[in-house]
């Protein structure tokens, strides 16, 4: 399938599958399941190798990722994600999660996408924000991913810390362009906000020139407004659907904002992400930056909810934002139609025509394998009515 539905048969490519900690290999098969009904369906073929990454790969091998490992990054067209992390790791150096931090410099997969809008229509109501304000809402939050404050000299003493907070024009030019190009996807193009602080920090106010200088050369058309990633940060709350669209961000902002978007759709456990290696491709198009061997562009895809060890081994967890990952994936990074929809079907009321299959995290009773199972089936049926 082409990224508009189109029925073309697709070569696939090269997949590396790091399952992660506690529920990450758990969600994870479940999820490589529905891309096995994929390949049969649409004649893909994806070569898929497994690794460590995370506190199994400390376990292992006494680091969070090998070297070995991330030069398999350099050499697939995606990442396939589970999680990393818990409590027996503790937060020492190297704990579980510098792993990915170390593929995403290695990968330099510098664009985080984390898309916010329900799964499905009935899930509007699991929001902790009023149903009529909240309804609607359907932006995609980038975060620039390998820059700013969490990267580069660290200065720690005693009684004195540093971070510098650093961008520069290359780091910054990449970023928002991914933002522009996924803008002029739609028809009509879809807005987006820059957030930054250039009301007092200096490298806020180089992100706001140089964005702007992008836009005005690269996409004309696209509309741009700045927005102080504090006052976004209350406005996404009080008025979310008014920046439905794009938002585009630095590293520290976006780390805040995108979990502060998680939140407004109630489950952690129906949230996908990818970063990715450059802007992503329009359908018969190929990525200028970043491309990988299967024609889209290289990134890695996750999960937003962490490795939650609470019910790890119990069949409890929520595969969904695996699953919605792997939709990702297939769209970025292999110019395939992903299967959100299948998706929406399951958790659909049944009195609006759906399943209504749901986890514990979403008020039901099904188990991990249950819910793949009904994905696994809708997905199969979509597939064959195309």
């Amino acid at each position: 399938m082409t990224s508009d539905g189109a029925t073309t048969k697709s070569k696939g490519g090269k997949i590396l599958i790091l399952p992660g900690d506690h529920v990450g290999p758990e969600v994870v098969t479940e999820a490589l399941k529905v891309l096995d009904i994929i390949e049969k369906h649409t004649g893909a073929r994806f070569e898929r190798d497994f690794d460590l990454c995370g506190g199994c790969s400390l376990d292992k091998h006494k680091d969070s990722v090998t070297e070995a490992v991330l030069k398999k990054c350099e050499d697939i067209d995606a990442v396939f994600f589970g999680s990393a992390g818990g409590p027996e790791w503790g937060t020492s150096q190297p704990n579980p999660e510098s792993g990915l931090l170390r593929i995403r410099a290695r990968m330099q997969i510098f664009a985080n996408m984390r898309p916010c809008k329900f799964a499905s229509k009935s899930m509007v109501s699991r929001s902790p924000i009023k149903e009529e304000i909240i309804r609607g809402v359907d932006f995609m939050l980038i975060r620039e991913n390998c820059g700013g404050a969490y990267y580069g000299k660290k200065i720690e003493e005693e009684d004195y810390g540093c971070d510098p907070w650093e961008y520069r024009r290359s780091e910054i030019e990449r970023v928002v362009r991914v933002a522009g190009a996924l803008a002029m996807q739609h028809d009509p193009h879809l807005p987006v906000w820059s957030a930054d602080k250039a009301n007092v920090l200096a490298s806020s106010r180089v992100w706001r020139r140089i964005t702007h200088e992008v836009f005005e050369k690269e996409f004309p058309k696209v509309t741009l407004k700045d927005q102080l990633a504090d006052s976004l940060a209350m406005l996404l709350i009080t008025k979310p659907t008014a920046f439905n669209g794009v938002i585009v961000t630095d590293n520290t902002f976006g780390d805040i904002l995108s979990d502060e978007a998680g939140g407004l759709t109630g489950s952690l456990g129906l949230l996908p992400s990818a970063s990715l290696a450059g802007p992503p491709a329009s359908p018969g198009q190929k990525p200028t930056l970043g491309a990988n061997n299967a024609g889209g562009v290289r990134g890695l895809y996750e999960p937003v909810h962490g490795s939650a060890p609470d019910i790890s081994g119990k069949g409890l967890a929520n595969p969904v934002a695996q699953v919605l990952s792997l939709a990702m994936m297939l769209r970025y990074s292999f110019n395939m139609h992903d299967e959100a929809e299948a998706v929406a079907n399951v958790l659909d009321s049944k009195a609006e025509g759906g399943l209504e299959v749901r986890t514990g995290d979403l008020g039901g009773q099904a188990d991990t394998r249950e819910m793949s199972e009904a994905i696994q089936g809708e997905v199969g049926r979509l597939l064959m009515g195309r």
